[in-house]
């Protein structure tokens, strides 16, 4: 999709933890970019604050600006979307189908989803799943996510839109903002905090796919800018971390720092992923989870 004079990249969710990432890079990179998301609770709207449920208001971005490729990263997230069901459907499911006709109008050359590892279901601990494996989601979330990727292949096979899909799983870092798991921002934002307390609700002897943000950004953009796609599924890349020793590099890290653990299973995703895929097809390497947790410590230490 390189081209001597880019169109818009359209990002969903832009201001979301994926989303600002993602636009960071690609303003890097040279991109024009447009970022469409709700406004936040108690914030005023503003040019980009637009609801992917109302077709008027995403008309009227596609008729203001040229969009060649647009990632769908917004979404009701798995918690609130089990308890808010009506809101996820109208979000996760008609939000994707109005964006996608969207790009058929408009002639949206590429369009890139941000799906989820959890279109596999709970997988035993020993079992690694690749996209040759079948889905099986066991709540609402990823069962809209399998759907939209279902929705992505038929408008591929009927319109011609270039749709692909990036399974993706937990996402870590700082700044996620999240208040059902915001250990997955603590891990790297306290590495310097005096007293601070994480509360991660695994056992330790659990496994979790984790995947850096910038790591994910990364392989967004790998799939907007390559010539051709060979596939219309991958799985993100992701590093299978065991719960104690995740403590125990955070400890050390910060020998003041206190994480507790619960006894909680992983439920509804993989424990181990088999990306070779992605890597073969884009010779991507991923930075390892305690090599990014090591860097962050010394950046705020030296900031200290």
């Amino acid at each position: 999709m390189e081209t001597e004079k880019r169109s818009a990249v359209l990002i969903t969710g832009g201001c979301g933890f994926v989303g600002r990432s993602l636009g960071q890079l690609l303003q890097r990179h040279g991109y024009p970019v447009i970022s469409v998301d709700v406004a936040p609770p108690g914030t005023r709207s503003n040019d980009t604050s637009r609801d992917i449920t109302d077709v008027s208001q995403l008309c009227a971005v596609f008729q203001r600006s040229r969009i060649d490729a647009i990632v769908h990263l917004a979404a009701i997230l798995p918690t609130v979307a089990q308890r808010e069901p009506l809101r996820a459907t109208r979000v996760n499911v008609q939000g994707s189908l109005h964006l996608l006709e969207m790009a058929r109008q408009f002639g949206v050359q590429r369009f890139i989803f941000g799906s989820s590892l959890s279109v596999y279901g709970t997988c035993p601990g020993d079992q690694t799943v690749s996209e040759r494996d079948p889905a099986a989601p066991e709540d609402l979330y990823g069962a809209a996510k399998l759907y939209v990727e279902q929705l992505g292949e038929a408008y591929r096979e009927t319109c011609g839109t270039e749709f692909v899909s990036l399974r993706i799983g937990r996402v870590v870092g700082p700044g996620a903002r999240s208040t059902t798991s915001a250990w997955r921002s603590e891990i790297f934002e306290s590495l310097h905090a005096a007293d601070a307390k994480i509360e991660i609700p695994y056992a330790e002897s659990e496994r979790v796919l984790l995947v850096h943000v910038d790591g994910v950004a990364r392989m967004l953009f790998e799939l907007l800018r390559a010539e051709h796609l060979r596939h219309t599924v991958y799985n993100a890349g992701c590093e299978s971390v065991i719960v104690g020793e995740l403590k125990s590099i955070v400890q050390r890290l910060n020998p003041r720092l206190q994480v507790n653990l619960a006894e909680e299973s992983v439920v509804g995703n993989p424990r181990r992923v088999d990306w070779s895929r992605f890597a073969a097809e884009f010779g991507f390497k991923m930075v390892p989870i305690f090599e990014q947790l090591a860097k962050s410590a010394s950046e705020q230490k030296a900031e200290s």
